[in-house]
């Protein structure tokens, strides 16, 4: 019986001495930090000793490397892509006008072709329509090749007219034939005798670009119209005429079986893609 009272005398002194460290626990998480709380749950928690990111947070350092070559040239990237819109831009705007100025030449009334012209007169008069009267000189052709006309390989003719009444020679751009017309003995009714008359499009020369080989003239090869060489191995003036007709098929396919040269229509056919080259930019 005294056991019994020993034993439970003891549990309840155990008991009040639990009691009191709890509440000394709970007064000293009540007056520490968060932080500290944390810490001491989560030491309690794991006994690893771990503390939260949260309390502990990342600190940016600088590890001293200098940027490289690389980041210069993103940087150049947007620059360089927006000084190239802005370019085409520009090139939009001029060629446009030009367009324009070249139409409205071909809208007007053709004009008599001087006896005398001045070849750096030219380009004031580029897409003009003009018409003259002369003898074409076939012994002196030359055809430029090769040239795709409706998908089929070809030739240009191009035949000096030599003008009476003290006229100057002239060169003229009579147009496309097929390869298979390329000998002067298969195409006898393109080969007209006598006066002709020409009508067509004053043109200004234009200039090679790099993938075009050389004129071979002593074989009588023309990968161009040159025409300052080719007025000097016929003795003519710089003047290019292109004759022109108006666009008809059968009577296109009729010329393309006799072989006389089918004309190029009155307009004007420069490329203008800089509305595309401004998108791609």
């Amino acid at each position: 019986m005294s056991s019994l009272f020993r034993n439970t005398r003891l549990a309840v002194l155990q008991g009040y001495a639990s009691t009191g460290r709890c509440r000394r626990n709970a007064a000293n998480l009540a007056v520490k930090p968060a932080s500290y709380t944390r810490r001491l749950l989560n030491s309690s928690v794991n006994g690893t000793g771990f503390i939260s990111v949260v309390d502990n947070a990342p600190q940016l350092v600088r590890s001293g490397r200098k940027h490289g070559l690389g980041i210069f040239v993103l940087a150049l990237i947007p620059i360089t892509a927006f000084a190239l819109g802005t370019w085409q831009v520009f090139r939009l705007g001029w060629k446009t006008e030009l367009i324009a100025k070249f139409e409205d030449r071909l809208i007007k009334p053709p004009l008599p072709l001087p006896p005398r012209v001045d070849p750096e007169a030219i380009k004031d008069f580029d897409y003009r329509k003009v018409y003259t009267t002369g003898r074409l000189r076939h012994d002196q052709e030359m055809l430029i090749g090769p040239r795709v006309h409706d998908g089929n390989n070809g030739y240009l003719v191009v035949t000096p007219l030599e003008r009476g009444g003290g006229g100057s020679t002239v060169l003229v751009n009579r147009g496309w034939i097929p390869k298979s017309k390329k000998e002067q003995a298969d195409r006898r009714e393109g080969l007209p005798t006598g006066e002709v008359a020409v009508e067509g499009l004053l043109r200004e020369p234009w200039k090679k670009n790099l993938f075009t080989p050389e004129n071979q003239p002593q074989s009588k090869e023309f990968y161009f119209p040159d025409v300052q060489q080719m007025a000097h191995l016929t003795g003519s003036d710089a003047i290019w005429i292109e004759e022109t007709m108006t666009p008809d098929l059968l009577k296109a396919y009729d010329r393309e079986a006799k072989g006389v040269p089918i004309g190029r229509p009155a307009e004007v056919n420069l490329r203008n893609n800089h509305t595309q080259y401004i998108f791609t930019w």
